[in-house]
């Protein structure tokens, strides 16, 4: 189909074109699945173009470790839900200075909002499990610092203040029955879970399938890492079986909490997961193959609606980690190559969702023609091929696969408005591409 003929299409049904979108970020039966996006990268394309990437995906949960304000503004008037962080460094500030919360909610939440949506806010990442016990002291002082200056402005009903932990907090995991927290950590987790069930805020863990696979490749099933059929294993204290590595995690979660006397229950909400691309030579189960499986997977899991064994009808929300690959990450290989996507936008690797080629690496773009070509609705009956749409300055996408996971993006809009908005916010990264047909799932 000629450019010119794909223009026309595009224009004729400009007038209004309603969209139904469900991809990466999945909603059924109350679960939903965001993506992290993180920026510890010298290489990652402007906040405007990851945009389109992530409304292409139909991302309407994501998580950042900061509040840029580039990100936000960029998703000024979406439905995007946004939870984002207080970085570590700053946590022990507003631990002892009344004012410092309130002056950090001016500068970085009140001008964003009701524009763009922030739902929570994270005070620091994975605190408890550092070696600095200012922050382990800090850490809920500063959360209830944060939490006060949110009630004068009246916006504790609309934001939840919360903090990442790390599945290290647990002296043990398996079976998920026998959890409880470290000891050492009971001092503040304890009064920290009050905290979070007295504001109805829910509690975050980032759990890593990968990380158990990685440490005894002999020992771990990589099927039930990567939630493929297996055998399962079985709590012997419950009678529950499990089949997939990260139920029995978020599970373990659950009874060291409820072994705690804080009050009313707390949601459990994943709040990173996800399994690398590309690793160091001793960094087993490191594969693109690997990652497509774990977070093609996991997309399909969430979409059922289904949570853990031990709370079956509690939707469970995961936070898929992460939106790119990050090229300055410290640690090993596999740190670097958590993405989806690379940096210039292609995929990283398949798991059934096509969005749009984006160019122009640190803002800087490399195009004028801004044409972004994607496929068209799928048939009927949700399972077809869909065909080739491509018109310039807008996307209509729809990705439909057999697997059940679907990539689509429908915009109301006009020609002219679209032709407009466009200018605002000014899409020179996108440059037109020729489709390439995906690889075949592993």
């Amino acid at each position: 189909m000629t450019l010119r003929l794909l223009l026309a299409v595009a224009v004729a049904v400009a007038v209004a074109v309603t969209v139904v979108a469900a991809a990466v970020v999945v909603s059924a039966g109350g679960s939903t699945l965001g993506v992290n996006y993180g920026q510890v990268a010298d290489n990652l394309p402007r906040p405007q173009a990851a945009a389109l990437l992530l409304r292409a995906l139909n991302a309407t949960k994501i998580k950042l470790y900061d509040a840029d304000a580039r990100v936000l503004s960029a998703f000024a008037g979406s439905s995007t839900d946004f939870t984002v962080g207080v970085p570590d460094r700053l946590v022990p500030r507003l631990a002892t200075d009344p004012s410092a919360a309130a002056a950090w909610l001016r500068a970085n939440i009140l001008p964003h909002i009701p524009a763009t949506s922030i739902t929570a806010v994270t005070v620091g990442n994975e605190v408890l499990t550092g070696n600095d016990s200012t922050m382990f002291r800090s850490l809920l002082p500063a959360m209830q610092s944060l939490h006060a200056a949110l009630a004068a402005c009246n916006l504790t009903s609309r934001v939840a203040v919360t903090t990442a932990h790390s599945l290290a907090v647990l002296s043990a995991s398996f079976p998920p029955s026998s959890a409880a927290f470290r000891r050492d950590l009971l001092p503040y987790m304890t009064p920290l879970l009050a905290f979070l069930a007295k504001t109805n805020s829910p509690f975050l863990i980032n759990a890593y399938p990968y990380f158990a696979y990685k440490a005894s490749p002999d020992r771990v099933d990589l099927k039930y890492a990567l939630f493929e059929a297996n055998a399962g294993v079985a709590d012997p204290a419950t009678g529950l079986h499990y089949y997939n590595m990260l139920h029995a995690q978020v599970d373990a979660v659950r009874a060291a909490i409820c072994k705690v006397n804080y009050g009313k229950p707390v949601e459990i909400r994943v709040s990173e997961t996800g399994w690398p691309s590309q690793g160091d030579d001793d960094e087993a189960g490191a594969t693109p193959e690997n990652a497509a499986r774990y977070n093609g997977n996991l997309m399909r899991l969430v979409a059922q609606g289904k949570g853990t064994p031990a709370a079956p009808v509690e939707a469970l929300h995961v936070y898929v980690f992460a939106l790119f690959n990050e090229d300055m990450k410290p640690g090993p290989e596999s740190e670097r190559h958590y993405g989806l996507f690379k940096p210039d936008g292609t995929p990283a690797y398949d798991v059934g969702v096509k969005a749009p080629t984006i160019g122009g690496l640190k803002g800087s773009g490399n195009s004028t023609g801004g044409l972004v070509v994607a496929e068209g609705p799928a048939g009927t009956d949700g399972t077809g091929p869909g065909e080739e749409v491509a018109l310039r300055g807008n996307l209509i996408c729809s990705r439909s696969h057999g697997h059940g996971v679907r990539s689509l993006l429908f915009m109301t809009w006009s020609w002219r408005v679209r032709r407009e908005a466009i200018e605002e916010i000014d899409l020179q990264p996108f440059a037109y591409k020729e489709k390439q047909e995906p690889a075949a799932r592993q």
